[in-house]
């Protein structure tokens, strides 16, 4: 399995579209093939941080979720409004 932790830093200003963007792309990518986790959560002491947690099945599941519609027009969406962080770890 594949446990991916992506940090987003974002302006107060562009925070509810990015908010917004996320919880789209959290509710369509639950319905991939291959994911068992996917959320965002708010850090509790940094109004401008974010994270998206996603737990996936295999490597092929999530490149399959890298090519998915709402991948390719959601994350260069929120990439444009906030800046992010990814760590990758396999278990």
């Amino acid at each position: 399995m594949l446990r991916l932790n992506v940090f987003i830093q974002v302006s107060a200003d562009n925070r509810a579209a990015v908010m917004e963007a996320a919880k789209e792309l959290v509710a369509c990518s639950l319905k991939d093939n291959g994911c068992i986790a996917y959320d965002i959560f708010e850090s509790a002491t940094r109004e401008d941080v974010l994270m998206i947690c996603e737990t996936w099945k295999d490597e092929e599941s999530l490149a399959a979720h890298e090519k998915a519609a709402h991948f390719v027009t959601l994350v260069p969406k929120i990439q444009s409004l906030a800046s992010m962080k990814l760590e990758k770890f396999s278990f």
